[in-house]
């Protein structure tokens, strides 16, 4: 396992012509840090595959970074993943995030010929070889839709032996539960890099209902602090900041083996923690 620390970023496409340019110029301002890659999220069910295409092309070929588009197998075909398998390749794409991928609304319950992101791993590691450095999900708090925790575990587990050669987590604001997830499968034979994903603080009502949604704990004196902040935007940013930053700390003084910040097509709040935290650019 590479000792080696990696600092990321993460975007989502847009679906007007203003927002992708000024994605653009988010992705120009962070490439200065010299970050180890960025990557692109893909809509559920593959709504956004054109566009997520686009995104990483651009951003891999005009931006100079290199980009790891997510790749999903909710509602896709195995022609269908292959053929976008073979585009990234053919393009020089090194580099894929592997996920089940979210449920479109209404939809009960995962379609298509693969349905679980082990299957996924697999199928690209048979497709492709080794031309692809794979990414897969982890989730510290429990994904919000495992039956429990010794399932989610167990889980993660096949995703990493299918093939996968690192991992990004799901946003935490508790250090220790990154740090018991890490413990618990090393134990059970999982030795790749499990890199934290951050998530900065901006905006109170819009991260609580997204830490809702997707299964992160935003703990009670956090969310206290922020409420008592109301609509003053520059006190919880600087709170958000400050928190985060002690929280980076943390991890990378434990051992975490880098940082994945999901910047929400920002700059500004992720690159105030990598100022604090004055890594390397």
């Amino acid at each position: 396992m590479s000792q080696e620390r990696r600092y990321s970023f993460e975007f989502f496409p847009t679906k007007t012509e203003a927002g992708h340019e000024k994605l653009l110029n988010v992705a120009r301002q962070l490439a200065t840090y010299q970050p180890s890659f960025f990557s692109c999220t893909y809509g559920a069910g593959g709504s956004t595959r054109d566009r997520t295409l686009n995104t990483v092309l651009q951003l891999d070929g005009e931006v100079k970074v290199p980009t790891a588009p997510h790749l999903s197998c909710v509602g896709d075909s195995k022609a269908e993943l292959r053929e976008l398998l073979n585009l990234y390749k053919d393009a020089g794409i090194k580099r894929i995030v592997a996920l089940r991928g979210d449920l479109p609304s209404g939809m009960g319950m995962a379609s298509g010929e693969l349905r679980y992101a082990n299957e996924l791993v697999s199928f690209i590691r048979e497709e492709t070889a080794d031309h692809f450095h794979i990414e897969i999900a982890a989730y510290p708090e429990m994904h919000p839709q495992a039956r429990n925790f010794e399932d989610d575990i167990a889980n993660f587990v096949r995703k990493a032996k299918a093939g996968a050669d690192s991992a990004i987590t799901q946003y935490f604001f508790n250090a220790d539960s990154y740090f018991y997830f890490v413990e618990r499968v090393r134990k059970l034979g999982v030795d790749l890099p499990i890199v934290p994903g951050i998530m900065p603080i901006t905006n109170y009502s819009k991260l609580a209902r997204f830490s809702d949604a997707c299964g992160a704990e935003l703990p009670r004196w956090v969310r206290k602090q922020l409420e008592a902040y109301g609509d003053d935007i520059d006190s919880i940013q600087q709170f958000g900041t400050e928190m985060i930053t002690r929280m980076c700390e943390q991890l990378l003084q434990g051992g975490a083996p880098g940082l994945h910040f999901y910047t929400l097509n920002q700059a500004e709040a992720s690159l105030a923690i990598w100022n604090n935290l004055q890594l390397p650019r």
